[in-house]
């Protein structure tokens, strides 16, 4: 497919035309593509994903937001949209100002990953896929693995009104491999997956010594024990504070919420939540993370926002109308999950930072607790400010020693309490992050990273 700024005077055309009407016009172009490798042990597909090309124009009308989308990017199929956005506008009664600033930004930004992951072919994906399968079933109780590799691009090329223009081309690709481990009618499981923006190194995790030992963690957990039930201890590990910090300060603190009278959050700007090595923040502009952007669809650079500092809630994440709303500024986190796709106030990649507690320094404060390890899911209600988060195994903690291996197990409570409860945070040596996929409306999957270290707290646990 050609550049997307090679459309870019048939777009600054048809913008041209519409701000001559309107207070404020912008477009937004994308196209995107991909490739993906699914196997088990009976059966092998190949994919590609469907190619989309299009964009979507957004006017302000004087009374509301109007916009329209075209998957033709020429004269006439732009025009088609620009007719659609005429009729909205000569509807609208009001003269409201635009709400919130509008960007400014000029730039481009590309991924250039020295080995793609699309140089590696249908046959060179499948061929990886075949070695990783083979190493999967080296435990004799491994008699299922399901695995995928894939890679996406996506390109997006902003234009308004105000003068900015924001070029963006991100390739991600990402891998992972999950070994059933099966005995007298038990099924077990764990799982190995990284990704983020880059090529083939992305994959570099899938070496014949890890893949083994995730099938021994599998067919460990045949024999694990059955984890505590109750309030204890708790301390997660870095998967399990980053699905924490991006369900507990994620969705409740992307401001639409706080428009919408939907989140408990609103009211506690300000205030202290937690101890003093607590800080969570939402970071688009991380190096080759899962989430990161370069620029947002509104056309504001990827950034870092701090959600709580040092224990103090002090932010939320914002577009331009919920800036103007609540006297803010933009953020950076406006995303559409592709041109077809509505807008929202959206996270990229969020995390608990660092602190500087080892973990034998956490684990000798519990008498007696869990350890959280591998998290593998996490909803939050952000209205009522409750959480759960599943993990896939744990270890107990017996005067400050892990002992045996646990199932899989939930945690659950209020996040506030949770919050409340922390007494350590652990260093960054151990800070990792991971790739994830967001939905909000009705799916509008994006990309969105998390990450953490280890984090010592109290919370209600028992089996998933």
């Amino acid at each position: 497919m050609p550049d997307l700024r090679e459309y870019e005077g048939v777009l600054e055309r048809a913008l041209g035309r519409l701000s001559r009407e309107v207070p404020f016009a912008e477009v937004l172009a994308e196209q995107s593509t991909g490739e993906h490798v699914t196997m088990d042990t009976r059966s092998t597909t190949f994919g590609t994903r469907p190619r989309l090309r299009g964009a979507v124009f957004r006017i302000w009308t004087g009374q509301r937001w109007s916009e329209a989308a075209t998957s033709r990017l020429d004269d006439r199929g732009l025009e088609e949209a620009l007719a659609t956005l005429r009729a909205a506008r000569a509807k609208a009664v009001g003269n409201r100002p635009v709400p919130g600033p509008s960007a400014t930004t000029r730039g481009e930004a590309e991924t250039k990953p020295a080995k793609p992951v699309r140089d590696l072919g249908a046959e060179g994906m499948i061929r990886l896929g075949r070695d990783v399968l083979a190493w999967a079933r080296s435990e004799p109780q491994i008699r299922e693995v399901n695995l995928g590799i894939a890679w996406e691009g996506d390109e997006r090329f902003y234009l308004n009104s105000a003068g900015a223009r924001c070029w963006q081309s991100i390739e991600r690709a990402r891998g992972s491999v999950v070994p059933i481990a099966m005995e007298n009618g038990r099924v077990e499981l764990e799982f190995l997956s990284e990704g983020g923006i880059g090529g083939q190194e992305r994959l570099e995790h899938l070496t014949e010594a890890r893949v083994a030992a995730t099938s021994k963690e599998s067919a460990a957990l045949l024999s694990a024990k059955a984890p505590p039930s109750g309030e204890v201890d708790v301390v997660l590990d870095p998967s399990v504070a980053g699905i924490f910090a991006h369900e507990s300060f994620g969705h409740g603190t992307e401001a639409d919420q706080f428009v919408r009278h939907r989140s408990y959050l609103a009211p506690l700007v300000g205030s202290k939540l937690a101890a003093d090595d607590v800080t969570i923040v939402d970071d688009g502009s991380i190096a080759d993370a899962w989430g990161t952007i370069y620029f947002d669809d509104e056309g504001h650079p990827g950034q870092r926002t701090v959600l709580v500092d040092h224990g103090t809630f002090v932010g939320a994440l914002h577009d331009r109308e919920t800036a103007s709303v609540l006297g803010a500024t933009p953020t950076g986190n406006t995303r559409r999950s592709d041109f077809l796709s509505r807008a929202f106030v959206r996270m990229t990649n969020t995390l608990v930072e660092p602190g500087d507690r080892t973990l034998d320094e956490l684990l000798g404060e519990v008498e007696s607790g869990v350890l959280l390890e591998h998290a593998s899911s996490g909803i939050e209600d952000p209205l009522g400010g409750q959480m759960q988060l599943k993990v896939q195994r744990g270890r107990k903690i017996e005067h400050g020693k892990l002992t045996d291996l646990v199932t899989s197990m939930a945690l659950s409570g209020k996040v506030l309490d949770f919050l409340r409860s922390i007494r350590g945070v652990g260093r960054k040596e151990e800070f990792q992050m991971d790739p994830g996929f967001c939905g909000k409306g009705h799916g509008d999957l994006i990309p969105a990273g998390t990450g953490g270290v280890y984090v010592l707290s109290r919370a209600i646990v028992g089996a998933a």
